[in-house]
Protein backbone atom coordinates (compact mmCIF):
# COMPACT_ATOMS: atom_id res chain seq x y z
CA UNK A 1 0.00 0.00 0.00
CA UNK A 2 2.96 2.38 0.86
CA UNK A 3 4.34 2.61 -2.24
CA UNK A 4 1.68 3.96 -4.18
CA UNK A 5 0.80 6.41 -1.26
CA UNK A 6 4.72 7.81 -1.11
CA UNK A 7 4.36 8.66 -5.29
CA UNK A 8 1.31 10.42 -4.51
CA UNK A 9 2.79 12.22 -1.63
CA UNK A 10 5.39 13.72 -3.77
CA UNK A 11 2.94 14.86 -6.35
CA UNK A 12 1.30 16.67 -3.46
CA UNK A 13 5.24 17.73 -2.40
CA UNK A 14 5.81 19.38 -5.47
CA UNK A 15 2.26 21.07 -5.27
CA UNK A 16 2.86 22.29 -2.05
CA UNK A 17 6.54 23.67 -2.84
CA UNK A 18 5.13 25.66 -6.09
CA UNK A 19 2.56 27.10 -3.75
CA UNK A 20 5.18 28.01 -1.09
CA UNK A 21 8.88 28.90 -2.93
CA UNK A 22 7.57 31.63 -5.08
CA UNK A 23 7.71 33.97 -1.88
CA UNK A 24 11.27 33.25 -1.09
CA UNK A 25 12.63 34.62 -4.62
CA UNK A 26 10.16 37.09 -5.66
CA UNK A 27 12.74 39.91 -5.67
CA UNK A 28 14.76 37.78 -8.09
CA UNK A 29 11.91 37.32 -10.28
CA UNK A 30 10.92 40.88 -10.17
CA UNK A 31 14.01 42.04 -11.34
CA UNK A 32 14.56 39.74 -13.91
CA UNK A 33 11.60 40.37 -15.23
CA UNK A 34 11.53 43.83 -15.09
CA UNK A 35 8.60 44.74 -12.76
CA UNK A 36 8.36 46.08 -9.17
CA UNK A 37 8.27 42.93 -6.71
CA UNK A 38 4.51 44.20 -5.70
CA UNK A 39 3.84 43.67 -9.30
CA UNK A 40 5.67 40.10 -8.93
CA UNK A 41 3.57 39.00 -6.02
CA UNK A 42 0.71 38.43 -8.36
CA UNK A 43 2.67 35.56 -9.74
CA UNK A 44 1.51 33.97 -6.09
CA UNK A 45 -2.07 35.47 -6.92
CA UNK A 46 -2.57 33.94 -10.09
CA UNK A 47 -1.67 30.03 -9.08
CA UNK A 48 -3.25 30.13 -5.93
CA UNK A 49 -6.30 32.00 -7.60
CA UNK A 50 -6.37 29.33 -10.17
CA UNK A 51 -6.04 26.18 -7.94
CA UNK A 52 -8.67 27.41 -5.54
CA UNK A 53 -11.28 28.27 -8.36
CA UNK A 54 -10.53 25.42 -10.96
CA UNK A 55 -10.75 22.59 -7.97
CA UNK A 56 -14.09 22.25 -7.48
CA UNK A 57 -14.71 22.75 -11.38
CA UNK A 58 -11.88 19.97 -12.06
CA UNK A 59 -13.36 17.81 -9.86
CA UNK A 60 -17.40 17.98 -11.35
CA UNK A 61 -15.32 16.98 -14.79
CA UNK A 62 -13.13 14.78 -13.88
CA UNK A 63 -15.22 12.63 -11.03
CA UNK A 64 -15.60 9.77 -13.04
CA UNK A 65 -12.71 9.24 -15.20
CA UNK A 66 -9.86 6.66 -13.68
CA UNK A 67 -7.17 8.18 -11.08
CA UNK A 68 -4.44 7.32 -12.92
CA UNK A 69 -5.49 9.22 -15.95
CA UNK A 70 -5.95 12.57 -13.76
CA UNK A 71 -3.38 12.44 -11.90
CA UNK A 72 -1.02 11.77 -15.20
CA UNK A 73 -3.10 14.67 -17.06
CA UNK A 74 -2.41 17.25 -13.91
CA UNK A 75 1.11 16.44 -13.82
CA UNK A 76 1.47 17.09 -17.16
CA UNK A 77 -0.21 20.31 -17.36
CA UNK A 78 1.45 20.91 -13.81
CA UNK A 79 5.12 20.31 -15.43
CA UNK A 80 4.39 22.45 -18.63
CA UNK A 81 2.75 25.44 -16.66
CA UNK A 82 6.44 25.67 -14.54
CA UNK A 83 8.49 25.27 -17.76
CA UNK A 84 6.51 28.36 -18.85
CA UNK A 85 7.26 30.23 -15.75
CA UNK A 86 11.00 29.25 -16.16
CA UNK A 87 11.71 30.09 -19.92
CA UNK A 88 8.89 32.70 -20.89
CA UNK A 89 10.85 36.16 -21.29
CA UNK A 90 7.37 38.34 -20.49
CA UNK A 91 5.92 38.92 -17.33
CA UNK A 92 2.31 38.44 -18.48
CA UNK A 93 3.47 35.24 -20.28
CA UNK A 94 5.06 34.05 -16.83
CA UNK A 95 2.01 35.05 -15.33
CA UNK A 96 0.07 33.26 -17.77
CA UNK A 97 2.40 29.92 -16.88
CA UNK A 98 1.40 30.21 -13.22
CA UNK A 99 -2.21 30.00 -14.00
CA UNK A 100 -1.49 26.59 -15.82
CA UNK A 101 0.48 25.44 -13.29
CA UNK A 102 -2.17 26.20 -10.64
CA UNK A 103 -4.83 23.99 -12.71
CA UNK A 104 -2.44 21.33 -12.55
CA UNK A 105 -2.30 21.48 -8.87
CA UNK A 106 -6.19 22.02 -8.74
CA UNK A 107 -6.46 18.02 -10.72
CA UNK A 108 -3.44 16.94 -8.62
CA UNK A 109 -3.53 17.60 -4.95
CA UNK A 110 -7.48 17.20 -4.23
CA UNK A 111 -7.36 13.55 -6.60
CA UNK A 112 -4.03 12.15 -4.98
CA UNK A 113 -5.83 12.87 -1.21
CA UNK A 114 -8.91 10.93 -2.61
CA UNK A 115 -7.17 7.95 -3.96
CA UNK A 116 -4.95 7.34 -1.09
CA UNK A 117 -8.41 6.95 1.30
CA UNK A 118 -9.01 4.10 -1.74
CA UNK A 119 -5.80 2.39 -1.69
CA UNK A 120 -6.35 1.73 1.98
CA UNK A 121 -8.24 -0.48 4.22
CA UNK A 122 -11.10 1.16 6.11
CA UNK A 123 -9.21 0.91 9.23
CA UNK A 124 -6.01 2.00 7.89
CA UNK A 125 -7.97 4.94 5.85
CA UNK A 126 -6.91 8.07 8.06
CA UNK A 127 -3.19 6.65 8.06
CA UNK A 128 -3.27 6.64 4.29
CA UNK A 129 -4.30 10.44 4.25
CA UNK A 130 -2.09 11.39 6.29
CA UNK A 131 0.90 9.53 4.35
CA UNK A 132 -0.42 11.59 1.41
CA UNK A 133 -0.68 14.93 3.28
CA UNK A 134 2.48 14.49 4.59
CA UNK A 135 3.92 15.87 1.60
CA UNK A 136 2.28 19.19 1.51
CA UNK A 137 3.93 19.61 5.46
CA UNK A 138 7.20 18.47 4.01
CA UNK A 139 6.81 21.16 1.03
CA UNK A 140 6.66 23.75 4.22
CA UNK A 141 9.38 22.35 6.01
CA UNK A 142 11.92 21.18 3.02
CA UNK A 143 10.40 22.50 -0.52
CA UNK A 144 10.11 26.16 -0.07
CA UNK A 145 13.73 26.37 1.87
CA UNK A 146 15.12 24.87 -0.42
CA UNK A 147 13.76 26.10 -3.48
CA UNK A 148 14.95 29.24 -2.18
CA UNK A 149 18.47 28.08 -1.50
CA UNK A 150 18.60 26.48 -4.78
CA UNK A 151 18.02 30.08 -6.24
CA UNK A 152 20.59 31.65 -3.65
CA UNK A 153 23.16 29.31 -4.65
CA UNK A 154 22.92 28.98 -8.27
CA UNK A 155 22.02 32.87 -8.96
CA UNK A 156 19.31 31.83 -10.88
CA UNK A 157 15.76 31.87 -9.84
CA UNK A 158 14.79 29.53 -12.58
CA UNK A 159 16.92 27.23 -11.05
CA UNK A 160 14.04 26.62 -8.79
CA UNK A 161 11.42 26.13 -11.05
CA UNK A 162 13.62 23.47 -12.99
CA UNK A 163 13.83 21.69 -9.64
CA UNK A 164 9.97 21.37 -9.37
CA UNK A 165 9.61 20.45 -12.84
CA UNK A 166 12.28 17.15 -12.04
CA UNK A 167 10.10 16.46 -8.79
CA UNK A 168 6.70 16.02 -10.97
CA UNK A 169 8.54 14.14 -13.84
CA UNK A 170 9.54 11.91 -11.03
CA UNK A 171 5.66 11.92 -10.10
CA UNK A 172 4.50 11.34 -13.49
CA UNK A 173 7.07 8.12 -13.58
CA UNK A 174 5.80 6.87 -10.64
CA UNK A 175 2.22 7.13 -10.72
CA UNK A 176 2.45 5.30 -14.44
CA UNK A 177 4.40 2.41 -12.64
CA UNK A 178 3.17 1.89 -9.36
CA UNK A 179 -0.15 3.32 -8.96
CA UNK A 180 -2.77 0.26 -9.31
CA UNK A 181 -6.19 1.19 -11.61
CA UNK A 182 -8.79 3.04 -9.07
CA UNK A 183 -11.73 3.66 -10.82
CA UNK A 184 -13.56 7.62 -10.42
CA UNK A 185 -16.75 8.14 -8.95
CA UNK A 186 -20.28 8.68 -9.97
CA UNK A 187 -20.18 12.11 -11.27
CA UNK A 188 -21.26 15.03 -9.01
CA UNK A 189 -22.40 18.35 -10.90
CA UNK A 190 -20.67 21.55 -10.01
CA UNK A 191 -23.93 23.27 -8.34
CA UNK A 192 -24.06 20.00 -6.07
CA UNK A 193 -20.56 20.71 -4.85
CA UNK A 194 -21.24 23.93 -3.87
CA UNK A 195 -24.66 23.26 -2.37
CA UNK A 196 -23.12 23.32 0.98
CA UNK A 197 -21.93 27.27 1.09
CA UNK A 198 -25.61 28.04 1.25
CA UNK A 199 -25.71 26.75 4.97
CA UNK A 200 -24.73 29.87 7.34
CA UNK A 201 -22.83 27.58 9.17
CA UNK A 202 -20.30 26.47 6.45
CA UNK A 203 -20.18 30.03 4.83
CA UNK A 204 -19.10 31.61 7.77
CA UNK A 205 -16.22 28.78 8.94
CA UNK A 206 -15.23 28.87 5.39
CA UNK A 207 -14.97 32.73 5.93
CA UNK A 208 -12.90 31.91 8.80
CA UNK A 209 -10.00 30.59 6.84
CA UNK A 210 -10.29 33.18 4.06
CA UNK A 211 -10.16 36.18 6.31
CA UNK A 212 -7.15 34.15 8.77
CA UNK A 213 -5.40 33.08 5.71
CA UNK A 214 -5.63 35.96 3.92
CA UNK A 215 -4.08 38.26 6.96
CA UNK A 216 -1.21 35.50 7.18
CA UNK A 217 -0.03 34.95 3.61
CA UNK A 218 -0.26 38.95 3.62
CA UNK A 219 3.12 38.53 5.33
CA UNK A 220 4.10 35.34 3.72
CA UNK A 221 4.02 36.86 0.10
CA UNK A 222 6.74 39.29 1.39
CA UNK A 223 8.37 37.69 3.61
CA UNK A 224 11.87 38.58 1.55
CA UNK A 225 10.97 42.13 2.31
CA UNK A 226 9.10 42.19 5.61
CA UNK A 227 12.17 39.77 7.32
CA UNK A 228 14.93 41.65 5.00
CA UNK A 229 16.66 43.63 8.38
CA UNK A 230 16.64 40.15 9.96
CA UNK A 231 18.03 38.55 6.53
CA UNK A 232 20.48 41.56 5.29
CA UNK A 233 19.15 40.05 1.89
CA UNK A 234 20.80 36.60 2.14
CA UNK A 235 18.96 33.59 0.15
CA UNK A 236 20.60 31.30 2.41
CA UNK A 237 19.23 33.19 6.01
CA UNK A 238 15.85 33.33 4.28
CA UNK A 239 16.01 29.65 3.39
CA UNK A 240 16.88 28.58 7.14
CA UNK A 241 14.05 30.86 8.47
CA UNK A 242 11.63 29.19 5.76
CA UNK A 243 13.00 25.82 7.11
CA UNK A 244 12.35 26.81 10.81
CA UNK A 245 8.50 28.27 9.56
CA UNK A 246 7.49 24.95 7.72
CA UNK A 247 9.16 22.54 10.25
CA UNK A 248 6.47 24.67 13.35
CA UNK A 249 3.98 24.83 10.64
CA UNK A 250 4.21 20.73 10.49
CA UNK A 251 4.39 20.26 14.15
CA UNK A 252 1.21 22.66 14.30
CA UNK A 253 -0.52 20.16 11.94
CA UNK A 254 0.14 16.91 13.55
CA UNK A 255 -0.19 18.58 17.37
CA UNK A 256 -4.03 19.68 16.20
CA UNK A 257 -5.33 16.75 16.01
CA UNK A 258 -5.09 15.51 19.61
CA UNK A 259 -6.04 18.55 20.86
CA UNK A 260 -9.01 18.63 18.65
CA UNK A 261 -10.23 15.31 21.13
CA UNK A 262 -9.27 16.84 23.83
CA UNK A 263 -10.34 20.26 23.94
CA UNK A 264 -13.08 20.29 20.87
CA UNK A 265 -12.84 22.36 17.61
CA UNK A 266 -13.66 25.84 19.28
CA UNK A 267 -10.58 25.71 21.74
CA UNK A 268 -7.85 25.23 19.12
CA UNK A 269 -9.41 27.29 16.41
CA UNK A 270 -9.72 30.54 18.88
CA UNK A 271 -6.42 29.97 20.79
CA UNK A 272 -4.61 29.44 17.13
CA UNK A 273 -5.88 32.77 15.70
CA UNK A 274 -5.24 34.49 18.81
CA UNK A 275 -1.82 33.55 18.85
CA UNK A 276 -1.95 34.10 15.37
CA UNK A 277 -2.86 38.13 15.72
CA UNK A 278 -0.37 38.89 18.43
CA UNK A 279 2.43 37.76 16.64
CA UNK A 280 1.32 39.60 13.77
CA UNK A 281 1.19 42.69 15.62
CA UNK A 282 4.76 42.50 16.99
CA UNK A 283 6.35 41.77 13.74
CA UNK A 284 7.50 45.08 13.18
CA UNK A 285 9.88 44.47 16.08
CA UNK A 286 10.54 40.53 16.04
CA UNK A 287 10.98 40.88 12.47
CA UNK A 288 14.27 43.10 12.82
CA UNK A 289 16.47 40.70 14.75
CA UNK A 290 17.36 37.29 13.29
CA UNK A 291 16.73 35.43 16.98
CA UNK A 292 13.35 37.11 17.12
CA UNK A 293 12.53 36.77 13.64
CA UNK A 294 12.99 32.86 14.30
CA UNK A 295 10.81 32.30 17.24
CA UNK A 296 7.87 35.17 15.40
CA UNK A 297 8.48 32.26 12.55
CA UNK A 298 7.87 29.68 15.28
CA UNK A 299 4.80 31.10 16.48
CA UNK A 300 3.22 31.47 13.37
CA UNK A 301 3.87 28.18 11.66
CA UNK A 302 2.29 26.73 15.14
CA UNK A 303 -0.87 28.92 15.16
CA UNK A 304 -1.59 29.27 11.35
CA UNK A 305 -1.60 25.57 10.30
CA UNK A 306 -2.63 24.48 13.87
CA UNK A 307 -6.05 25.70 12.65
CA UNK A 308 -6.73 23.91 9.27
CA UNK A 309 -7.53 20.44 11.33
CA UNK A 310 -10.17 22.26 13.31
CA UNK A 311 -11.45 24.37 10.93
CA UNK A 312 -11.79 21.20 8.35
CA UNK A 313 -13.26 19.36 12.04
CA UNK A 314 -15.96 22.51 12.59
CA UNK A 315 -16.90 21.68 9.30
CA UNK A 316 -17.20 18.12 9.39
CA UNK A 317 -19.15 18.47 12.30
CA UNK A 318 -22.21 20.33 10.66
CA UNK A 319 -22.44 18.17 7.68
CA UNK A 320 -21.03 14.89 8.20
CA UNK A 321 -22.06 13.16 4.75
CA UNK A 322 -21.36 16.17 2.31
CA UNK A 323 -17.36 15.10 3.77
CA UNK A 324 -15.41 14.24 0.52
CA UNK A 325 -17.18 18.23 -0.83
CA UNK A 326 -16.23 20.39 2.39
CA UNK A 327 -13.09 19.30 2.39
CA UNK A 328 -12.47 20.41 -1.02
CA UNK A 329 -14.19 23.65 -0.08
CA UNK A 330 -12.04 23.93 2.65
CA UNK A 331 -8.75 23.67 0.78
CA UNK A 332 -10.26 26.47 -1.56
CA UNK A 333 -11.13 28.81 0.99
CA UNK A 334 -7.21 28.45 2.05
CA UNK A 335 -6.25 29.32 -1.34
CA UNK A 336 -8.76 31.97 -2.05
CA UNK A 337 -7.20 33.57 0.67
CA UNK A 338 -3.65 32.90 -0.20
CA UNK A 339 -4.00 34.73 -3.88
CA UNK A 340 -6.63 37.73 -2.27
CA UNK A 341 -3.62 37.57 -0.15
CA UNK A 342 -0.82 38.68 -2.71
CA UNK A 343 -2.85 41.97 -3.64
CA UNK A 344 -3.64 42.79 -0.25
CA UNK A 345 -0.31 42.51 0.56
CA UNK A 346 0.63 44.98 -2.67
CA UNK A 347 -1.35 47.60 -0.94
CA UNK A 348 0.04 46.72 2.27
CA UNK A 349 3.57 47.39 1.47
CA UNK A 350 2.85 50.39 -1.04
CA UNK A 351 0.17 52.33 2.09
CA UNK A 352 2.68 51.22 5.44
CA UNK A 353 5.41 49.55 4.29
CA UNK A 354 6.79 46.13 4.54
CA UNK A 355 7.76 46.03 8.06
CA UNK A 356 4.54 47.20 9.07
CA UNK A 357 2.73 44.20 6.98
CA UNK A 358 2.61 42.03 10.02
CA UNK A 359 -0.17 44.55 12.16
CA UNK A 360 -1.94 44.95 8.60
CA UNK A 361 -2.22 41.37 7.98
CA UNK A 362 -3.32 41.35 11.84
CA UNK A 363 -6.72 43.17 10.97
CA UNK A 364 -7.68 40.38 9.10
CA UNK A 365 -6.56 37.60 11.53
CA UNK A 366 -8.85 39.43 14.92
CA UNK A 367 -11.82 39.50 12.02
CA UNK A 368 -11.32 35.83 11.79
CA UNK A 369 -11.61 35.28 15.03
CA UNK A 370 -14.44 37.22 14.89
CA UNK A 371 -15.62 34.84 12.42
CA UNK A 372 -14.76 31.96 13.99
CA UNK A 373 -16.93 32.91 17.45
CA UNK A 374 -19.90 34.09 14.85
CA UNK A 375 -19.41 30.24 13.34
CA UNK A 376 -19.67 28.80 16.66
CA UNK A 377 -23.20 30.76 17.39
CA UNK A 378 -24.43 30.04 14.60
CA UNK A 379 -23.63 25.99 15.07
CA UNK A 380 -24.35 25.81 18.27
CA UNK A 381 -27.93 27.49 18.14
CA UNK A 382 -28.40 25.17 15.38
CA UNK A 383 -32.49 24.91 13.84
CA UNK A 384 -34.18 21.69 14.34
CA UNK A 385 -34.07 20.45 11.33
CA UNK A 386 -29.90 20.50 11.32
CA UNK A 387 -27.97 17.33 11.54
CA UNK A 388 -26.56 16.85 15.71
CA UNK A 389 -23.27 18.26 15.96
CA UNK A 390 -20.94 17.98 19.12
CA UNK A 391 -21.43 21.12 21.32
CA UNK A 392 -17.41 21.54 21.57
CA UNK A 393 -17.47 22.46 17.69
Amino acid sequence: MYRPLIVLALGVFAVGTDSFVIAGILPEMATSLGVSVTIAGQLITAYALAYAILSPVMAALTGSWPRKRVLLLGLTVFTLGNLATAFLPVFGLVLAGRVVAGLGGALISPTATGTGAVLAPPEKRGRAIAVVMTGLSAATALGAPIGTAVASLTGSWRATLLLIVVLSVIGMIGVAWLLPAVPGSEPVGLRQRLAPVADPRIAVTLLTSLLLYTGLFTVYSYISLSFARATHGSGTTLALLLFIWGTSATVGTLVSGPLIDRLGSRRVINTAIAMAAIDFALLPWTSANVVTAALALVIWGLAGWGAIAPQTHRLLSVRPAAAPMLTGLASSSVYVGVSAAGAVGALGVAWVGPYLLGPFGAVLIALALAAAESANTLIRHRTPTSPPTPAHT
